[in-house]
């Protein structure tokens, strides 16, 4: 089955539309974490500054290990920052900093498609971790029922990163309108943050994309049994 030429098509299309998004998100992350804020705030700083301003008060910030493992988690209310974006004094670590505190902000105003995407999270593992072996195993023994099962399961993933996408666009929204309004940014620095979140938004796109294809690919093998 891994020789299957369409599977090859699929999956050779979803690695470059992955390694493209990644390349992209690279190149303006590098070209702006050489350009400091003019207000020499750290990440740290312009998340807390956001946060104050907010009305936020529940949310701890904390450092996280890694390279763009910066994140949000709703579920302890913490807003994890790493090293670089943490400490770090540039165009770069304001951008990616406010935009965890943009999760923050749609966890205070509860934004349905955040609470719809926190449900959806053991459906997505499931979906990822079994959905494919079933259908793999429902192929393999001709067993169309659970073919379609392990489709089922997938779209299930598949559905996850679709309702991903308003999520990660809606926190770059309030993430650029909070750098602004609150003056911790100029109109200069401004450029530079959109470039970034488009770039990072690119990726959730290239998933979402990727997982489509997936799931139509699997569907069409469902269908040639």
């Amino acid at each position: 089955m891994l020789f299957d030429p369409l599977y090859l098509v699929v999956m050779g299309i979803g690695m470059l539309l992955s390694l493209g998004a990644q390349a992209w998100v690279k190149s303006r992350v590098n070209r702006w974490s050489n350009v400091a804020i003019s207000r020499g705030m750290t990440g740290r700083d312009v998340a807390q500054r956001i946060l104050d301003a907010e009305g936020i008060t529940n949310v701890t910030i904390a450092r996280t290990p890694g390279v763009l493992s910066d994140h949000y988690d709703p579920r302890t209310r913490t807003l994890a920052l790493s090293d670089d974006i943490y400490s770090g004094r540039s165009v770069t670590a304001a951008g990616i900093a406010a935009h965890e505190v943009g999760h923050a902000i749609q966890d205070k105003v509860g934004y349905p498609a955040m609470r719809l995407r926190q449900q959806m999270v053991p459906i997505a593992n499931i979906g990822t971790n079994i959905g494919v072996f079933v259908l793999i195993a429902g192929l393999a023994v001709g067993i169309s029922g659970l073919a379609i099962a392990g489709v089922v399961l997938f779209a299930g993933f598949v559905l996850f990163t679709l309702v991903t996408l308003p999520v990660e666009f809606d926190a770059s929204a309030r993430a650029k309108r909070a750098l602004t309004q609150h003056g911790i940014i100029t109109a200069q620095e401004a450029e530079g943050v959109q470039q970034i979140l488009t770039a990072a938004a690119a990726t959730y796109v290239a998933a979402a994309a990727t997982a489509i294809l997936q799931l139509l690919y699997w569907i069409s093998r469902v269908n040639r049994r």
